[in-house]
């Protein structure tokens, strides 16, 4: 299979350094916001790369449910292997690939646990049947069939039959803090625009740079 002839010309528009805000939370508000105007699948999907203790990467995708100028906060189940990761190496990085918009926005930072009460405050509005799910599914551990899966769903199911569903104790959120932003939008030619935002502590403002392509 020759795929060496798959690509896409990106042409949709540039970025200028005077049209960025001065703070990435601002810019990334702005881009959030279009991405959701724009009808995209899933806007808040992202890209959530961690390493293992022994250096070894992995990625997988999961869902921004909100943020502020603390940082970027998803939700897991503590004993996944994703929060095995972060526990050993808190430093992540975040991906947002907007391909209708021609964007990516890259976010690197010290992911932390956010309190019980604020995991509760977000688990009370999720879906009853996702509620079930987080207490049902011991994630990234190895199962024996779909089978079990079921099953187990539907003992937790009986379980809580009219009943308010609890926040499970292995389950809550981690706050991205971010250390770094950068903004990149495609271009012709692959002369993408590319602007780094680095946090200076010494200073507690942000620097913005330039990136080649």
């Amino acid at each position: 299979m020759d795929i060496s002839d798959l690509r896409t010309e990106y042409t949709l528009e540039g970025l200028r350094r005077e049209q960025l805000a001065p703070d990435p939370f601002q810019q990334f508000e702005l881009w959030f916001q279009q991405a959701c105007a724009s009808d995209l699948p899933e806007p808040n999907a992202m890209n959530l790369a961690t390493v293992s203790i022994t250096g070894m990467p992995s990625q997988r995708i999961v869902l921004l449910k909100y943020f502020d100028r603390q940082g970027l906060v998803f939700f897991t189940n503590y004993k996944s292997r994703k929060a095995q990761e972060i526990k050993a190496n808190p430093q992540v990085s975040l991906l947002f690939f907007w391909v209708a918009l021609e964007r990516q926005v890259q976010i690197s930072g010290k992911a932390v646990k956010i309190s019980t009460a604020e995991s509760l405050n977000y688990f009370a509005t999720r879906p009853r049947g996702s509620q079930l799910g987080a207490w049902c599914s011991q994630q990234s551990s190895v199962i024996s069939s779909r089978q079990m899966l079921e099953i187990k769903f539907d003992e937790i199911k009986r379980k809580f039959r009219e009943r308010k569903i609890p926040l499970p104790s292995a389950w809550g959120g981690y706050r991205v803090v971010p250390q770094s932003f950068e903004f990149w939008q495609g271009r012709p030619n692959r002369l993408h625009d590319r602007f780094l935002y680095s946090y200076i502590d010494a200073e507690s403002t942000w620097k913005i740079q330039r990136l080649a392509p």
